[in-house]
């Protein structure tokens, strides 16, 4: 049986149970609600004809409308580097505790709080007459033991002549040049107490053992500081230099040995390597503007967390970092390659992987199946999956379907020249 005739069969029964039920329910009804019945029965006969009348014109579908219009473009094909980002520490290349070297009563302080100083500069100064007293009095031993040396020479040259003639005896002669002995070591002794005495009197004026930024005086003129000989030698203030400037920064195991492989294939600037370069910007700023160089990692991996402690100098003469700012660092993850770049939005996901559209010639939809890379300025390095001269689906990715035709609009991928000369397209000089 036909598929009209099937469906006038369906309708002919149900309305042939939908009239055995209405004449059981006319004889058991009353009069008065006859009328009513009639009323709602009449719609349902209405559209049982209405449905004979159209026959099979209900199972028809509906035209097909036209194919879906899409943009498409060829993927932008550029020089780009894999970059690796951390998050580094600043801290300045030199950094001093200002103690007093010997104990007293500071008298003057010579410097504003947070300024910057020079090597050498003048920044304590403490009473200085004990010590001035105590480089007299040694002064004063070393000419009383000069005095006794002479003396003692003078006897010695005397008696040699007397030994001769046997008039003195040699045991006189020997005690002679015993205390001859002992008055050129008590010289030396006191020529030693002077030394001291007179380097205690110059570490009265503390000067800037480097040069940079202080920070401020912890101590007031009028105190008592003790030296570096007590326990506890008082610290007075601190200094940190301020040109060039350290950034520190953690790298993973895994990354750690990328550089180390990159290193022995002779790519040069990795950041495994003493020369390697980096690149850094702080909080506020927009890409990496500033640059530096490693000078130095770590002999050994931290165990407890599994990095490497990497360490560059970035140079710091306008005076912009200062310690203990955090800022952005990224090194060189890679060798420059030629990779191609689509727009985020180009890309579709399924539960396991990306994937992208392609339109051919003829409009017909293919799927391809692609590997992502890093956002490069915005775009998105596609890493396998991709020609460069498929033409990819950017916009209107719902509408498309893999099999289907579509009506696609061909459009340029356009990259900034800001973009296409920022450091994150051209290749880094160090490689």
């Amino acid at each position: 049986m036909s598929k009209p005739a099937n469906s006038q069969f369906v309708r002919l029964l149900v309305l042939a149970c939908l009239m055995g039920g209405g004449a059981y329910a006319w004889r058991s009804a009353p009069e008065a609600s006859k009328g009513e019945f009639l009323s709602q029965l009449d719609p349902v006969l209405r559209v049982f004809a209405l449905g004979s009348e159209r026959g099979s014109s209900i199972d028809r579908r509906p035209a097909a409308g036209p194919p879906p219009a899409v943009t498409v473009s060829k993927p932008v094909a550029r020089e780009v580097i894999d970059w690796d980002e951390y998050t580094g520490r600043l801290e300045a290349t030199e950094s001093v505790d200002v103690r007093a070297r010997v104990a007293g009563y500071l008298e003057q302080v010579h410097f504003k709080d947070g300024q910057v100083v020079a090597k050498g500069d003048l920044l304590y100064t403490i009473d200085r007459r004990p010590f001035e007293a105590a480089v007299e009095q040694a002064r004063a031993e070393l000419g009383q033991a000069r005095t006794k040396h002479e003396n003692t020479m003078k006897d010695v040259e005397r008696g040699r002549p007397l030994v001769a003639t046997k008039i003195m005896s040699e045991k006189v002669f020997d005690d002679r040049t015993n205390l001859k002995r002992e008055a050129e070591a008590a010289v030396k002794v006191a020529e030693a107490k002077v030394r001291t005495a007179e380097l205690e009197f110059g570490f009265t004026q503390i000067t800037a053992p480097i040069s940079g930024r202080m920070s401020r005086s912890l101590i007031t003129a009028g105190n008592y500081v003790t030296g570096g000989g007590a326990a506890q030698p008082t610290l007075l203030t601190t200094i940190v230099s301020q040109n060039p400037i350290f950034v520190y920064f953690d790298v993973s195991d895994a990354n750690a040995i990328k550089y180390r492989r990159l290193s022995l294939s002779g790519a040069k600037g990795v950041a495994s390597d003493n020369g390697g370069s980096v690149e850094l910007a702080l909080p506020d700023e927009q890409g990496f503007p500033h640059r530096g160089t490693v000078d130095f990692s770590d002999n050994r991996l931290d165990a407890g967390t599994g990095t490497l402690r990497v360490r560059a100098v970035v140079d710091n003469s306008k005076g912009l970092f200062s310690a203990g700012l955090f800022a952005r660092v990224r090194v060189a993850g890679s060798t420059s390659y030629q990779a191609l770049l689509l727009p985020d939005e180009a890309f579709g996901t399924d539960q396991a992987n990306k994937f992208v559209l392609v339109v051919a010639d003829d409009g017909t939809v293919a799927r391809r199946v692609v590997q992502q890379g890093p956002l490069v300025q915005g775009l998105r390095v596609v890493r396998t999956g991709l020609k460069p001269e498929d033409w990819v689906v950017i916009k209107g990715l719902q509408r498309a379907r893999p099999g289907q035709k579509v009506a696609p609009t061909r459009e340029v991928l356009k990259v900034t020249d800001a973009a296409a000369g920022s450091p994150a397209l051209r290749p880094n000089p160090a490689q």
